[in-house]
Parts: C-alpha cells; structure tokens; sequence
C-alpha cells in the first residue's frame, strides 16, 4: 500500500530535497504531475512537496502506474528509450500550449538535454523542438476552423504568443497565414472541393 501524502515527514522530505544515498531502499518518491518516480537521491530538480507520493517498494509505485525516472534508475533496470519518449510526446500532447524548451522537456523527464534531443530524433524521426512545433500548429489548426478567436488568441492559447512568430511558423510550415487558412477552410466547408493549408512535412 502507498504510503499517504500525510506520511512525508520532514526528515523524508529532506532527504529528497538533499538527494540523501542514506535513504535509498528506505522508500521512493513519485511525482504526480509528472507520473515519475525516483530514489531519494535522485539529482533531478525536487518537486513541490504537495506533489509527492511515497512508497515502501518500487514495486508499489509500478503499480500504481508510475514510470522509473531514466537519472536514477529507481528499479535498478534502464528505463526502454521508447518509453521515455512515449512519456515525453505525451507530455508535450498535455502541455503544448506552456513554455516548452529542450531544457524544460529533460528536466521534467529526468534526463539530460543532450541524450534526449538524441534519443529522440532516433525514434520520432524529428527533434523535441520540432515535434512541439507540429503539436502546437496542428491545435491552431482545429481552432482556426472551430472557433471565432482571432489569430492572436489561436497563437497565444497554442504557446506561441509572439503573434508575428506565429504567423510566420504557420505559413512556412503550411503554406499560407493563419487567416488565409481560416479563410480556405470556410470556402471549402461551404463548396467543397481540394483541402488547403495543409503540412509541408505531411
């Protein structure tokens, strides 16, 4: 059974906040929103306390669902590359629309930004960056065609609220502004006919 968010003592939350070896086997943590569980003395930034799951085994936290941290290797095994990656395009799916960098996307995956740009490429064919990119212009996509919001609204709720940006991202990667496609959609949804505005890279 999991231990209850009451059950962090102070001495066990120093211990994460310390990454204290002393600790380890004692009990693992896991992160809620990140579904990551770690050793105490995991070097990975340490969460908010209130954020915080405690287990007496690893085992426990496997059950409930939460995924090995790749830094400290909380089951003693190398979390698969797919796995890691599997959980870091899930997150930029969640999180599209916050300030997402490369920096960001390790730190919240507990690795480094190096192996995961590298890792990454390996496997999804494109770097973290450029997966964010796709993710936040298809969603721009869906609300140009499905709500009244202007161009700068779409780009802000998207994580790219630098207006200008966003309209130059948009027409680089499908070929005409956010407007023209709005535009484009309504005619074809009105007359039918070819699909416009869509990827370059599809």
């Amino acid at each position: 059974m999991a231990i209850s968010n009451l059950s962090i003592t102070d001495d066990k939350w120093r211990a994460i906040v310390e990454n204290d070896k002393s600790y380890d086997g004692v009990f693992w943590y896991a992160v809620k929103t990140t579904g990551i569980f770690c050793r105490p003395s995991c070097k990975s930034r340490p969460p908010k306390r209130e954020n915080i799951r405690l287990f007496k085994t690893a085992e426990q936290a496997l059950a409930e669902q939460f995924r090995p941290c790749k830094r400290c290797k909380p089951t003693g095994q190398r979390l698969p590359d797919h796995e890691w990656i599997v959980w870091v395009t899930e997150y930029v799916n969640s999180h599209y629309m916050e300030n997402l960098t490369l920096h960001i996307l390790a730190e919240m995956s507990h690795g480094s930004p190096y192996h995961l740009h590298r890792t990454f490429k390996r496997i999804m064919h494109k770097t973290p960056m450029e997966y964010i990119q796709k993710t936040r212009l298809e969603q721009a996509k869906k609300q140009l065609i499905g709500s009244d919001k202007s161009v700068a609204e779409v780009g802000k709720s998207v994580g790219l609220s630098n207006t200008p940006y966003f309209i130059t991202l948009f027409k680089k990667n499908m070929g005409c502004t956010p407007l023209q496609y709005r535009q484009l959609q309504s005619k074809q949804a009105q007359n039918g006919g070819i699909q416009y505005g869509k990827s370059k890279n599809e």
